[in-house]
């Protein structure tokens, strides 16, 4: 049996795809270029304080979330969390929205803030809710999207219920369209409070975002969103034990420089020279990252949705990382938040910050009276691609965000015990992302649903997971793309 894994990245979507093979006895290897696991959720430490290196909500935790179900079908306890009933606070310059996990309070409060929209509001998210149900519905099985072969268009078919019809006349559209339909889209604040929303789940606003993808991110947040002791590193944590407990092997500092095919066999490469052989590699890297892997023969056998992306652009992000005071920290401040500056309700450039607060008394992140902060902003790479401009944009753009970060917590600066900046080259060299980009393609109507990357790659046995494949970013669809990869795998090699 064909059973030598090797997979690059120790992602959360590379792990999981390790934890479900190692479970099924196959030889598992994970190489990790870096000294930590998780990838972009992955931590990083100083001195006493640990910090997150995304700024992001624990989400599929529910009872009947992804995360819930693929834990308990690899047989382990999921990170201790808790759920969220206020998700975050958003402040606007004039205003502070409470995003509530209850549907009924959610609108009351949109209702006291948008007064004049009061008759749109509710007609317009029950539309986006009843969608949002029929996609969740539709993911039970977790169907592949493109459907490559026979099993998946089966899976797919079988996933398909009656009521999914319902789906059909939003297959085309954008987000903007619903909008319109309510005549909401001249609402300029409305319409950034759900941007807020969309930029970080989706990697782009109303406008341009697939119709489908975007009702569904905004119904998550609904079904719940968590707070993990630590960190969503510890997703990454779990789930290497799991790996460990089955005989999987995980090695760091392992920098893969190439993968190239002699006969049926893999060779993976990395920066000390040192060499692996191996049935089948996963690729848990960006699409731009695996292209430049591979031998030339290789990459020419990439399929062609794949060769068309492998100059695509994706965008950065500017992240601060600060230790502070417990006592500067209002007693009532949420975990998370939102801030939105700026007149033209713009979603980079320090002009949406999104804020992660340890809890008070998670000492894993910090000592008993201090709190660490993760803010991070959407930036567009081609701002620093010049090495005059580098320095002079990540002072200003740091600059800015600070300027935000006291919106939301006015005496932060008198509290301060470690501030850390993050520009992209930072996480080129943490995550080995090329350029630093981060949340892979935009889940615009181009790239999404069936427009989507499969994981597989028109490669035999190369595969990919992660934030560049279907479902997207994200530690939930990151993780459902893992498992595609090892479902994939655990369905060829058992067919005669």
């Amino acid at each position: 049996m064909s059973n030598e894994m090797i997979v690059i990245g120790g992602g959360i979507g590379g792990l999981t795809a390790a934890a479900f093979l190692a479970k099924d006895g196959f030889n598992v290897t994970v190489l990790e270029a870096s000294n930590e696991w998780g990838g972009c959720a992955g931590k990083f430490a100083r001195g006493q304080y640990l910090f997150p290196v995304g700024a992001t909500l624990g989400m599929g935790f529910e009872e009947d979330g992804v995360h819930s179900l693929l834990f308990k079908e690899l047989g382990i306890a999921a990170p201790s969390h808790f759920l969220l009933p206020t998700v975050m606070d958003i402040h606007f310059p004039n205003k502070t929205v409470h995003y509530y996990k209850d549907r009924s309070l959610f609108l009351e409060e949109l209702t006291k803030h948008f007064p004049h929209l009061d008759r749109k509001l509710k007609p317009f998210y029950e539309e986006i809710w009843e969608i949002g149900a029929e996609v969740k519905k539709l993911m039970v099985n977790l169907p592949v999207l493109p459907a490559k072969t026979m099993s998946e268009w089966l899976l797919l078919i079988k996933s398909i219920r009656l009521q999914s019809v319902k789906l059909l006349p939003y297959l085309n559209q954008t987000f903007s369209s619903l909008l319109r339909k309510y005549e909401l889209n001249d609402e300029k604040e409305f319409v950034a409070l759900l941007d807020s929303q969309l930029i970080d789940s989706m990697q782009t606003t109303s406008y341009n975002c697939s119709a489908i993808i975007g009702a569904f991110a905004l119904t998550i947040y609904h079904e719940g969103a968590f707070y993990l002791e630590g960190g969503l590193f510890e997703i990454a944590h779990s789930l290497t034990k799991a790996i460990e407990d089955h005989g999987g092997k995980l090695i760091k500092r392992a920098k893969v420089t190439s993968i190239t095919k002699q006969n049926l066999k893999y060779e993976v490469v990395d920066q000390r020279n040192r060499s692996w052989s191996a049935d089948h590699v996963i690729c848990n890297l960006p699409i731009p990252n695996l292209a430049q892997l591979l031998e030339q023969s290789l990459l020419k056998k990439l399929s062609n949705s794949y060769q068309r992306k492998t100059d695509a652009s994706h965008w950065g992000t500017m992240t601060l990382y600060l230790a502070i005071k417990e006592e500067v920290i209002p007693h009532d401040t949420p975990l998370f938040q939102q801030v939105l500056q700026g007149e033209l309700h713009e979603m980079s450039e320090g002009n949406h910050l999104f804020l992660s607060l340890s809890k008070y008394g998670d000492t894993k992140r910090s000592p008993a009276g201090t709190r660490t902060l993760t803010v991070s902003t959407h930036t567009n790479l081609d701002h620093w691609r010049s090495k005059e401009n580098y320095d002079q944009y990540k002072e200003a753009l740091s600059r800015k965000m600070m300027e935000g970060v006291k919106k939301a917590l006015p005496s932060i600066e008198e509290g301060m015990i470690h501030f850390i900046e993050g520009a992209p080259r930072a996480w080129e060299r943490f995550t080995g992302r090329q350029q630093g980009m981060v949340g892979g393609f935009a889940q615009t109507k181009e790239n999404a649903l069936f427009n989507s990357l499969s994981h597989r790659t028109g490669i035999p046995n190369l595969w990919t997971c992660g934030d560049s494949v279907f479902p997207g970013a994200g530690t939930i669809s990151v993780s459902i793309s893992g498992y595609h990869v090892y479902r994939s795998i655990k369905t060829q090699i058992k067919r005669p």
